[in-house]
């Protein structure tokens, strides 16, 4: 094997598939990117059995083959190298030999016999999504996602194709997002599927703003085809929550705020807020808002914000990270808030595209 390309799209293709290591893998063979060049194209791919990702990048190829090397050293060896044109060949014994102008790199690798093989999804179902608005779906939802282990079901979101719609869950039992798509599908196509936390992260980093993704349902598996780059990746087992069922009817009363004052109040008022005491008070009066915090022995926070509020006066106590989040992947310029009272959750409502409801704490 022997092929010929830059530094930079050297660089470029390992960088999108290397985080699909484990590097505490205990199968030496997981360590390698397989690397296999064909005629016009080097494909360079990385698993760690829960997730595999594909790049394809242009190369100029003079013998076809394939190898497996160690992933952070190769990356490494390429990284240092001056920017240029790069040459890589196979040589006896897998033995790979890194060339540039100035220096000469040789490092082993393995043969590809032991090397998982990504599952085939031809002739499987499919949709179609534009790339940059699957991006923003899991954005304004994936960072409700559990980190708790032992809810396995939770550390993921739920996908739900439907004829007229599809949606984006994610819960951790204190907050839930959902969003959701107008579209036309077949009927065959209706799928509910969990998708785990990593592959979500690898995706919102590799969709891009521009382009469409292809998602292939298979065997308790999903692909995600981008054309040069592709994301395989197992499904969680197991029942989601009725996520239907934790959203309220919506209120009568809401507030609405500008979503940067909202944003910006919060994060002031979180700078109190310790292992021991998270919650931050949000009062409502006739059109004002007052976040506050008193933290014992530090000091306190105090702010007023004008709202648009006709309702009863109330307090309510809310994890701030989980206001911050929610705010921070919303693009409106004004945010309707909903809170009933001390008792109850609250929610952001946007259209019939957005939900996010957050738990009340004590204060």
């Amino acid at each position: 094997m022997k092929f010929d390309t830059t530094k930079e799209i050297l660089i470029k293709g390992i960088q999108e598939v290397q985080n699909a290591i484990n590097p505490k893998t205990t199968l030496p063979i997981l360590s390698n990117i397989l690397i296999e060049a064909t005629k016009d194209s080097l494909l360079l791919t990385a698993t760690d059995l829960d997730i595999g990702i594909v790049s394809a990048i242009p190369v100029k190829t003079g013998s076809e083959g394939v190898i497996t090397v160690p992933a952070k050293k190769f990356f490494d060896i390429i990284k240092e190298l001056p920017d240029g044109d790069v040459s890589i060949s196979v040589k006896k014994n897998n033995l790979v030999c890194i060339e540039c102008t100035s220096c000469v790199f040789k490092i082993m690798g393995l043969p590809k016999d032991e090397f998982p093989q990504l599952p085939d999804f031809k002739d499987k179902d499919s949709i179609t999504m534009q790339r940059p608005r699957l991006k923003k779906m899991l954005s304004m939802t994936s960072f409700a996602i559990s980190r708790d282990e032992t809810r396995y079901v939770l550390n993921g979101v739920l996908l739900v194709i439907k004829p007229t719609y599809i949606r984006i869950i994610a819960t951790d039992g204190r907050r839930l997002a959902m969003v959701e798509e107008k579209t036309q599908s077949p009927k065959t196509h209706e799928k509910k599927v969990i998708i785990p936390a990593k592959t979500i992260t690898e995706l919102v980093k590799l969709l891009g703003d521009e382009g469409e993704v292809k998602i292939c349902f298979g065997n308790n598996q999903v692909l995600f085809d981008m054309g040069s780059t592709k994301v395989v990746s197992r499904l969680i087992e197991g029942e989601f929550p009725n996520y239907e069922q934790v959203i309220p009817k919506e209120a009568k009363d809401k507030v609405l705020i500008t979503r940067a004052n909202f944003l910006s109040a919060t994060k002031r008022a979180a700078l109190f807020t310790n292992p021991d005491s998270l919650a931050v008070k949000v009062e409502l009066v006739k059109d004002k808002m007052v976040l506050s915090k008193n933290a014992p022995y530090i000091g306190e926070a105090r702010e007023e914000i004008v709202v648009d509020y006709k309702g009863k006066d109330l307090a309510v106590g809310f994890n701030p990270d989980y206001l911050i989040d929610a705010l921070k992947n919303i693009n409106d310029e004004m945010v309707p808030f909903e809170v009933v009272d001390a008792e109850k959750p609250g929610v952001i409502r946007i259209g019939s595209e957005y939900v996010y409801v957050v738990l009340p704490m004590q204060i």
